[in-house]
């Protein structure tokens, strides 16, 4: 598939956040909170719970302003505008990491929460801009490579702050310093790689500008809450999308906490974390050609099988060993069942509405992201044991497979 000038700069924003990603949420910050946070005398276990319900308190401000965010976005000339402003806040939080002094631990939670509330509201207007830049043939394969080049970025920003973590800032740098330029470099490169979509790619469906745009948009949610049912199938993959996205999001960001807690030193786990983005590179790509050749519907369906089986191996979860081999198999399908979740999704809106349709896949999927950390906090705190608390998500898979496998081939088919 060859990819249009505007297509690259929509794929190039799932490059510039992927420094967010794994720098800030996944391998840095949580070390690095977990570290201040024990220094002041907050035990690990409680450390690790404070991180999930952190992560859950800034998907549920993102979750509650979603639907009408997305409503409003789908007026011509909103949502690069709004895509703008989250993003921005994003780009600043993360910098403000960078600045707190390390006994402020409860401060650094909350710049954190914000610097969610830019990331996760910035992906909601960048998710609906897939219905511009691509028609219903194309979707499967742009959004996988989306999430593939994401994937990818990630690992070069990665590499670069790993440049300063094993040399100590070339000797000029503390391991505290070290961390602050990384999330620097986080901040750099989202300015630096989101220019691209500022310039290049534009709005093609929207809905003609109101009067009273803010008061339409809240007018435009409840009329489609109130009509669901014109939209069965919809309906049924969010629910499904609601439970198996729990789980792939609470293992995305809880990941580290756990490693730590079984054991793992962080330079073991900022080396794993690099190989899964490796890995998720090409397998993300993967499962957008499957699509191609089978249908999104299976494609979906192996992944979130693959993410059952990683639930029921955490439970022997005790060594490094096991925790490279749980992480190379979420490589393998965290992008694939993000990326053709997406593209499902994306086939099943209304086009001049997939703003306000994307919404509410957004807070579904902010909502499951709110639950599942606190599960995952929960059975950790309750039995002492971070490899249970993984294992406990396999309900929400086993959930999510049952609704999404009784939805036919046919309403992708004739949507």
């Amino acid at each position: 598939m060859k990819l249009t000038k505007e297509q690259w700069s929509w794929v190039l924003y799932d490059w510039a956040n992927s420094g967010y990603g794994i720098i800030v949420t996944t391998a840095v910050l949580p070390i690095y909170f977990k570290g201040i946070a024990e220094a002041a005398g907050v035990t690990a276990a409680n450390a690790t719970a404070y991180w999930g319900y952190a992560n859950s308190v800034g998907t549920l401000l993102v979750a509650l302003l979603a639907p009408f965010l997305g409503a409003l976005a789908d007026y011509q000339g909103f949502k690069k505008r709004l895509l703008t402003g989250f993003a921005s806040l994003g780009m600043v939080m993360t910098l403000g990491l960078a600045i707190l002094p390390t006994d402020q631990w409860q401060w650094l939670l909350v710049v954190y929460i914000l610097s969610v509330l830019g990331y996760s509201g910035g992906n909601l207007f960048y998710d609906s801009f897939l219905t511009d830049v691509s028609d219903d043939r194309q979707m499967d394969r742009l959004s996988s490579v989306g999430y593939g080049f994401g994937y990818l970025g990630g690992v070069i920003a990665f590499i670069l702050f790993m440049v300063l973590q094993l040399t100590h800032g070339f000797g000029q740098l503390s391991s505290t310093a070290v961390a602050r330029w990384g999330f620097v470099l986080a901040a750099i490169w989202w300015v630096v790689f989101f220019i691209p979509l500022q310039q290049n790619v534009h709005q093609r469906h929207a809905l003609t500008v109101t009067q009273a745009p803010l008061k339409q948009s809240w007018r435009r949610v409840w009329h489609t809450l109130g009509h669901i049912r014109q939209h069965k199938y919809l309906a049924w993959f969010l629910l499904a999308y609601f439970c198996y996205i729990d789980g792939v999001d609470t293992i995305f960001t809880m990941a580290t906490s756990i490693g730590l807690d079984i054991g793992i030193d962080s330079t073991t786990l900022i080396v794993v974390l690099l190989v899964v983005q490796l890995v998720a590179f090409p397998f993300s790509i993967l499962y957008g050609w499957l699509a191609d050749k089978t249908s999104t519907r299976l494609g979906i369906l192996i992944a979130i099988i693959m993410y059952l089986l990683i639930c029921v191996a955490a439970l022997n979860l005790k060594t490094v060993g096991s925790f490279w081999l749980l992480a190379v198999l979420v490589g393998t399908s965290q992008g694939g069942i993000q990326a053709l979740s997406r593209s499902y999704f994306g086939r099943l809106v209304p086009k001049a509405r997939s703003s306000e349709f994307f919404g509410f896949y957004n807070i579904l999927g902010k909502f499951s992201a709110v639950l599942g950390p606190v599960l995952v906090g929960i059975v950790t705190q309750w039995t002492g044991q971070s490899r249970i608390g993984a294992a406990s998500l396999s309900l929400l898979f086993i959930l999510g497979l049952v609704i999404f496998w009784r939805i036919p081939q046919s309403a992708v088919d004739n949507a």
